[in-house]
């Protein structure tokens, strides 16, 4: 059997990995000419999902760098209000997935995460190769890249990101959704002397949300950059009506700091040593709700399918899960149907949870704010309602 793999991303490496190790011959087109042209970027935590298709797919080489270039990270989700008290906590430390050495919850960069990706992985790829088209044929799928190759393969997989050409072409109804959120998202370097300013629970690995009374919400989680660097990232989600058009990234930090002006201390001293250089305006967007449709010889994984926004923190978790997912049917009897009905179950549930997250942070309506406060109230409060509300997966 041979694979090519249109995109040698996160999701697109973890399958590469997979299939060889069971003896597909994989081709992997990437658009960009080396492994060092890639794109500037933060981390991620990855959860027992996206850990669980790593251990199934990378060698063990791959598996141990890995886990020497990640650090354990708490698995806690803190909800506070604009001065830093305490709405609820949701602690999943102690779990069972978070308690087993594969599924612990770990922060990364993804420089380091792509490094343990690339490690063995240099002979599939073709770099400076980018996927153009596809034509099926009665073996297969005959795949065209943009210099003139033609590859014949038993099956295409679009691993080739949000703007995934595969998917245009493959199911060319299926679009984005514009959700009319903007994401403004920031660093600053955590240097001592600001570390030391700060309440241990921004700085402790955690995912902290400030959820204020008006429209507004903040997210901030620390990440490990090397060479003993730690920067705190934050971002403001609002309405896109919130937003002068055409602002420069110096006028939204202005914007935000402007918002949080009666905020904690803490919190406005994260904005004012926040460089304006160090700021980006993100317009969240999102797939709709995936129909099924008839498998073919091409299918696709991650956001080449399912881009979602960043408010549920898994979209790249979701990807690696495809990536052994895939591979688990390809090398059974479930194949690509198998794969493709089953990625649809937990991506929809996905898609749906980013979604809701997204609109819920941006909302203008006072309502469903103060009653999501008061649901973090009760919950804090009450611990049968928040393991409903916070249930353990």
């Amino acid at each position: 059997m041979r694979v090519v793999i249109a995109g040698a991303g996160l999701g697109g490496l973890c399958l590469a990995h997979g299939l060889r190790r069971s003896g597909v011959d994989v081709v992997v087109l990437e658009r960009h000419p080396t492994p060092h042209a890639r794109p500037a970027s933060y981390g991620i935590h990855l959860n027992p999902d996206g850990l669980s298709a790593l251990h199934a797919c990378l060698p063990d080489e791959n598996w141990t760098q890995l886990v020497e270039t990640s650090t354990p990270a708490p698995d806690i989700v803190r909800f506070h209000d604009q001065d830093l008290r305490i709405l609820a906590e949701r602690d999943h430390t102690g779990t069972p997935a978070n308690t087993d050495p594969v599924t612990r919850r770990r922060a990364v960069s993804r420089d380091a995460l792509r490094d343990a990706l690339l490690l063995g992985c240099g002979d599939p790829i073709r770099w400076g190769t980018a996927f153009d088209r596809f034509a099926y044929t009665e073996e297969g799928v005959l795949v065209h890249s943009a210099d003139g190759q033609a590859i014949e393969a038993d099956l295409l997989v679009g691993a080739d990101g949000a703007n995934s050409r595969v998917r245009e072409q493959r199911l060319p109804d299926l679009r984005r959704q514009d959700l009319g959120i903007v994401n403004v998202a920031g660093r600053v370097r955590l240097t001592p002397d600001l570390a030391s300013a700060l309440p241990a629970t921004l700085i402790d690995g955690a995912v902290n949300n400030v959820v204020p009374a008006r429209p507004g919400w903040m997210f901030l989680s620390t990440w490990d950059a090397g060479a003993e660097e730690r920067y705190l990232v934050w971002a403001w989600a609002a309405d896109c009506s919130a937003y002068p058009e055409d602002a420069a990234t110096t006028a939204l930090l202005e914007l935000v700091r402007d918002r949080t002006a009666t905020w904690a201390p803490p919190l406005r001293r994260i904005l004012a040593e926040t460089d304006p250089a160090a700021v980006a305006a993100i317009p969240l967007k999102t797939m709709p709700r995936l129909p099924a449709w008839e498998p073919t010889a091409v299918t696709m994984l991650g956001d080449a399918i399912h881009n979602m926004t960043p408010m549920a923190g898994i979209g790249a978790n979701t990807a690696l899960r495809d990536a052994a997912t895939l591979c688990r049917h390809l090398t059974s009897d479930g194949g690509v149907p198998g794969y493709e009905a089953e990625m649809r179950a937990y991506a929809n549930a996905a898609l749906a949870l980013s979604t809701r997250n997204a609109r819920g942070a941006a909302t203008t309506s006072r309502l469903p704010r103060h009653a999501f406060r008061a649901a973090l109230r009760l919950a804090e409060a009450l611990p049968p309602v928040k393991q409903r509300m916070f249930p353990v997966r």
